[in-house]
This record gives structure tokens, C-alpha cells and sequence, in this order.
């Protein structure tokens, strides 16, 4: 252990924790405030502590770089057609058995190093044309918060923007500390409804309430994604208790992006082996309207209509999407509709740019 921490580029000293009696140190970064005895690890799999000392195992340590169009995280108000060079590590400090990325975020990266410098991911922007970072793929808050603060300080003097695509179960001093970094964007996943959510994320979900509230408190950028899994999330009761909390807690302007579900690692274990049709999204849709709020996104099914944005007052279509591509766009200058002038609430310029690559 003397070795990997005294050697290694990916592993720091970890920010955000607290020593208590023994030895022991508890985490502050993410909502589970893990107490971690001397030569353990936290939940999360990826922050140890050595005699009294917390560790992060994934400082710079990248499981997959790309560059990729913002609508894919998705940011549909936020930078629209521009490429972000986006990066994922390993782990997560959920359970869901869902998860579509499971090959990095079910493996700890406890004695691998994949190391990239914060420099070098801004040269690795800019070489690349994208207009902003994002930390994504995995959930970032766990395994990348160190290594993020140091990329969005150096991005922020860049002029590149920065954002966060997470389940958001932040405590509210690591949601700061990315703050004031420079953190400007969140994509926050509201993955469903307690009790029943509870049982298969292994967390509950007010804290991410709580983190999307703050952040937007804060003035930073906030979209919410819901993945809806038919016999999980996709009732109406629990439809409509989202919408209304987003409508009261986060605003009508708020966009919602309702996405389809696929079984996927441990789904059918779990008995949740029915995929999301465009009715279930439909409905989804008609809900949060129904609750007021006014652009609501039907993802992961292209060339449906409502993938596009239209002006909340008037009706005019103001983004024509297929996928990820934006094929048409009228919004003025003054981000406001053309017919109608109603304000419209995007981030950024529409700054269209070639389509996404992997790099590894």
C-alpha cells in the first residue's frame, strides 16, 4: 500500500474527509458519509484509508475520453451542437441493476492506472475543437471529484465550459467545491420514487433532490433525466410526484428529459424485463405538462417528434433534433422565440460542430 500511494499518479490524498478516533476517517464527498476503518475501503470502492488517511484510487485514472455532441449527456438548453470532450473513471456509489455502463462502473480501479493530467485533457479540448469539459460515463462525483476540481479550474481559464452528468448524491460541501471550481452544468438523474427506488439503488432519493435544488440555487445550469423502466418508475402517481416537485422545487423552465429503458447487466434478475415503448414516454410527457412545466424531452428514440424544442407559448419549433444532430435551429440571438418573442432558457451559444468520436 506504502508503494501504490508514494508511486502512483492516481492516487492522491483525497479532499473532503474527516479524521476521527482510531484511525478511522469518514468521507464527505458523496450523500453516504462512508466511516471507513484503517485499510478499507468506502462504498464507492474507490477511496481508502491508509492509517488514518483517505485516498482517492482515480485521480486521472480514465476508463473512456470522447469527444461527443452535448445532447448525447443530455444538455439540450445548455451549449446546443457543440462537441465536449467527455471522460469517465470507474465505480459508483449506486446499485442499480440497470446500469448501462456497468462494465466500468461495477470495477474498481483500486490497482490500475490509466493516468491523464488535467493538462493534458485541455489539450486534448482544444486539439479537438469541443467547446467544454464533461465528466460522465461512470458516476464522476465519486471517482473523479478531486481530479475534476483541478481540470474545471484550468478549463474555466481556458474558456471551456464544465459539466456533470450524475445521480447527484452530493453532499452539499463537494457540490460547493465543484462550484467553485466552475462547475456550470448538471444533468441529474431523478431515477424514480421511494420506497421502491430505494430498494434497487441502494440510496434514497431526497438527497438528489436536495443536490438539484442547491444547484440551482447556486446558478448553476440543472436538466433532469428519468430513465422510465416499465413496472418501476413508470407509474402515474410517481410520473406526476416528480413533475410537480421539478415544476415547484426547480421551476416550470426546468427541462425534463424522459428516456427509454433497455434490460441491461442485472435487469432480468430483477424482473424488470420490459423495454420502454414511446407510449410509456408519451404519457410521461402528458404528465408534466399536465403539472405545468414547459419543455419535456422524449429521449432514446430518434426521429420522434418531441425530441425537438418548441416554444412553450406559442408552439413554434424552435430546435429540430434527430438523435443527437440539430438539423434546424431559430432561436435569435436574444434566445428568444422568433415568432412570438418569448424568452427562451438556453445556456451558451448554438455552436454546431462535427459529431462525436471515441477517443479511447
Amino acid at each position: 500500500m506504502e508503494e501504490v500511494v508514494s508511486e502512483s499518479p492516481c492516487v492522491k490524498e483525497a479532499r473532503l474527509y474527516e479524521k476521527l478516533d482510531d484511525n478511522y476517517v469518514r468521507c464527505n464527498v458523496c450523500a453516504r458519509r462512508c466511516v471507513i476503518p484503517p485499510g478499507k475501503r468506502g462504498m464507492c470502492q474507490v477511496r481508502q484509508n491508509f492509517n488514518g488517511r483517505l485516498y482517492v484510487f482515480s485521480y486521472g485514472n480514465l476508463s473512456s475520453v470522447a469527444v461527443d455532441p452535448i445532447e448525447k449527456k443530455p444538455f439540450f438548453h445548455f451549449w446546443p451542437g457543440s462537441g465536449v470532450l467527455t471522460m469517465g473513471s470507474w465505480s459508483c456509489n449506486f446499485l442499480c441493476p440497470w446500469c448501462q455502463n456497468y462494465e466500468i462502473s461495477k470495477v474498481a480501479p483500486v490497482y490500475q492506472c490509466r493516468f491523464v493530467s488535467p493538462e493534458r485533457i485541455i489539450q486534448i479540448a482544444k486539439h479537438n475543437d469541443a467547446k467544454g469539459v464533461a465528466f460522465s460515463y461512470n458516476e464522476p462525483l465519486i471517482s473523479m471529484f478531486e481530479f475534476s476540481i483541478d481540470v474545471m479550474k484550468l478549463a474555466r481559464k481556458e474558456g471551456l465550459y464544465t459539466s456533470y452528468v450524475t445521480n447527484g448524491y452530493f453532499t452539499p460541501e463537494s457540490l460547493e467545491a465543484l462550484y467553485n471550481a466552475g462547475l456550470q452544468a448538471m444533468n441529474i438523474d431523478i431515477k424514480g420514487c421511494d420506497p421502491k427506488l430505494a430498494k434497487y439503488v441502494g440510496a434514497p432519493v431526497e438527497p438528489v433532490w436536495k443536490t438539484a435544488i442547491y444547484a440551482k440555487k447556486l446558478g448553476i445550469h440543472v436538466e433532469i433525466t428519468t430513465l422510465v423502466i416499465p413496472k418501476l418508475n413508470d407509474d402515474a402517481e410517481c410520473l406526476r410526484y416528480i413533475a410537480r416537485r421539478i415544476y415547484n422545487d426547480l421551476g416550470p423552465d426546468t427541462p425534463w428529459h424522459v428516456t427509454a429503458y433497455r434490460p441491461m447487466y442485472k435487469s432480468f434478475e430483477y424482473g424488470l424485463t420490459e423495454s420502454t415503448t414511446v407510449e410509456h414516454l408519451l404519457r410521461a410527457r402528458e404528465i408534466g405538462l399536465s403539472e405545468g412545466l414547459e419543455y419535456i424531452y422524449t429521449g432514446n428514440v430518434p426521429g420522434q417528434e418531441y425530441e425537438n424544442t418548441y416554444c412553450p407559448k406559442c408552439g413554434e419549433l424552435l430546435i429540430r433534433r434527430f438523435g443527437f444532430t440539430i438539423s434546424e435551429y431559430k432561436i435569435t440571438q436574444n434566445k428568444t422565440c422568433p415568432k412570438c418573442g418569448t424568452h427562451i432558457p438556453i445556456v451558451g451559444e448554438y455552436s454546431p460542430t462535427k459529431r462525436g468520436w471515441w477517443i479511447w
